[in-house]
């Protein structure tokens, strides 16, 4: 008999050692997770709206305008902010689409902004827009308005086409480059002959 008193004590120990190890551990638990220890350093010197809401990689964006398609966006790395209401983007395509939904042309640039207000996209460094004909435009700085559908800039620009080679400062031209306007066109190039421009 005195025997299995013996162990019921042994037994009752490891149980209020087992019970208090369990306490401990809540409690420790329970204050790590509700101190805010766990913050991502922020680097000396960085002002707020210089980081990202979001970052996002293959990034890709559809413009539509009731629920027809208007272009689609892809980007190696896209940068949200909210605050300031932008996506910064990096290697940026483009591909614009006609009324009737058919794939009307191409742009490309190293570099990219679309304003979050007005959907307007900006292609910044080694522009380049292609339609499917062979009309090629190049500049380093454009905007694709997006209420109509034109390409803008008022940087130098190089436009080739089929029959003709002109250069100027600022352009406005349709989204397929079948129609577009160099306001100051400083060289033309026809079939019949070069020129630069008076």
């Amino acid at each position: 008999m005195k025997i299995l008193r013996k162990k019921n004590v042994k037994c009752n120990y490891h149980l209020i050692v087992g019970i208090a190890f369990l306490f401990m551990a809540s409690a420790i638990s329970f204050v790590g997770c509700s101190e805010d220890k766990i913050k991502p350093p922020v680097l000396a010197g960085t002002k707020e709206g210089e980081i990202p809401s979001q970052e996002s990689w293959n990034f890709k964006m559809m413009f539509t305008d009731e629920g027809h398609l208007k272009a689609i966006l892809t980007s190696s790395h896209a940068k949200v902010f909210d605050s300031r209401k932008e996506t910064l983007l990096d290697t940026v395509r483009i591909d614009f689409y006609s009324e009737n939904g058919q794939k009307a042309s191409t742009l490309t640039s190293l570099k990219g902004k679309v304003d979050g207000i007005t959907n307007n996209m900006y292609a910044i460094d080694s522009v380049v827009a292609k339609n499917d004909i062979g009309t090629v435009l190049k500049t380093q700085e454009l905007m694709w308005r997006s209420k109509d559908r034109k390409i803008v800039s008022d940087k130098f620009v190089t436009i080739t086409s089929p029959t003709e080679k002109i250069q100027g400062y600022g352009v406005v031209a349709d989204q397929n480059l079948s129609n577009y306007v160099i306001y100051k066109p400083t060289f033309v190039t026809t079939p019949e002959g070069a020129g630069a421009m008076p």
